[in-house]
């Protein structure tokens, strides 16, 4: 599967990443990435060449070179992804919303490169460990008309975490957060991250990105200094009095809480928030933060939820929604792993292992803005119905509906070559059915 036999809309996109590769290198990579999303098996290095239908015409050393020894950077890529995605998908001069998360890539074999044990909360069992890749992720939220209920979370750039041989993952995470803004110049950020991503890295980022975190509930908060009397002396106070912890400030009748109209996980509700500013030292030093507590609205004290944030512009009903879109990182990750197979590939060596795994997500995210641009048809779906029975409730296509449809593409663009006549979606429905019934 050839640049050449392609269809034009691929085409398209490919040609966007064919500065971060030398001429035959950028042909390994479209056939690589073309082989990647028509593999319906196992994405290993030999399955991608497999998928592309190119295991005859081209060695398997010649894949295995592109991720072990061939000159480009994972980095370059996912920036050019972002590029891509923010003029493709995002308003101009809109916010970039990023969200950061870290995951396990599950491995065997005890020559791996970076390999080691982790916690893993899904794996059965009392001990929960498991010998992985652990992988910090940084990606970017996007709005899609086809998905109206909830954005989509798209990974750009991803650092393999080795514990006792790299930085932390906080410091991998504002690694890759200072690149994306040393990238986009002036525009704004807003970083979205979960409790185990508070720590005093974050006061390194530059001052166009906010952050968004949850707050622990032990946190030591203070009042903002109190303004310096006149004919003062000595140094002025860097913060006020200590407050108390959140769950007496959540008790307290003095704590402002009012009912809010919120969207979280697709669903309009109402909750009650409380909002009030004061600072962190231990994470954010001398800046102010917004710190927000969430609670039903017919409980009577506590918190469900406490976040803080540096963006002091914006309303309490919009940091939650803007916690809440962190939720899409993990659905990102269980379909990038479950329906793209990334992660799914067996290097061992140092740069193929650094490499493969954000190769993957890039393609995975790639197939989404492929679909967004020119695979969503609303007959596609009508026709679906009409065929299979449990399409009758699904009212939008899946990240695996965009991957067969993709798939599809590519095979029908094969047939047009002159091997046969093109497909008609009954018949591919039928295939992938039998596809989905051997791997089952």
């Amino acid at each position: 599967m050839l640049p050449s036999s392609l269809p034009r809309s691929i085409t398209c996109l490919l040609d966007r990443f064919r500065g971060c590769f030398t001429a035959p290198t950028f042909t390994t990579f479209c056939g690589l990435a073309c082989g990647f999303w028509a593999q319906p098996g196992l994405r290993t290095v030999c399955g991608m060449l497999i998928g592309a239908r190119l295991q005859q015409a081209w060695h398997h050393s010649r894949a295995h070179r592109f991720f072990a020894t061939a000159r480009w950077s994972a980095d370059q890529l996912g920036l050019v992804l972002l590029d891509l995605t923010l003029a493709t998908l995002v308003p101009a001069g809109a916010p970039v919303r990023l969200v950061c998360d870290d995951t396990l890539m599950r491995r065997s074999g005890r020559t791996i490169f970076g390999a080691a044990w982790h916690h893993d909360p899904l794996a059965p069992g009392r001990h929960r460990i498991a010998w992985a890749n652990n992988w910090v992720v940084l990606g970017v939220l996007v709005d899609l008309p086809l998905l109206p209920h909830r954005p989509v979370c798209l990974p750009i750039l991803a650092r393999l975490w080795q514990p006792g041989h790299t930085p932390g993952r906080l410091d991998l995470a504002t690694e890759l957060v200072k690149l994306v803004c040393g990238h986009l110049g002036d525009r704004r950020v807003d970083l979205v991250c979960d409790g185990a991503y508070a720590g005093r890295q974050l006061r390194g980022l530059p001052a166009q990105a906010t952050v968004t975190v949850r707050l622990r509930a032990d946190a030591a908060l203070h009042r903002l200094p109190p303004p310096r009397r006149p004919g003062q002396r000595g140094r002025p106070r860097s913060k006020g009095d200590r407050l108390p912890d959140l769950t007496l400030l959540a008790g307290m009748v003095a704590t402002p809480f009012a009912l809010h109209q919120v969207t979280r996980y697709g669903r309009h509700g109402v909750a009650a928030i409380a909002c009030f500013t004061c600072l962190w030292p231990s994470v954010f030093g001398t800046r102010p933060v917004q710190v927000v507590l969430v609670r039903a609205p017919e409980a009577p004290d506590g918190f469900d939820l406490a976040l803080v944030s540096t963006d002091l512009a914006a309303t309490p009903a919009e940091l939650v929604e803007r916690y809440a879109g962190r939720w899409q990182v993990e659905v990102c990750f269980r379909e990038a792993r479950q329906d793209a197979g990334v992660g799914q590939a067996r290097n061992r060596t140092r740069l193929a292992v650094q490499r493969t795994v954000p190769f993957g997500l890039v393609c995975y995210s790639l197939a989404i803005v492929w679909y967004a641009q020119h695979g969503h048809h609303p007959a596609d779906l009508a026709a679906r119905r009409a065929l299979a029975p449990w399409y009758q409730s699904k009212a939008a296509p899946s990240v695996a509906d965009m991957l067969a449809k993709l798939r599809r593409v590519l095979i029908a663009a094969q047939y047009r070559q002159g091997q046969a006549p093109e497909p008609t979606l009954p018949e591919i429905l039928e295939v992938q059915a039998a596809w989905a019934d051997a791997i089952a």
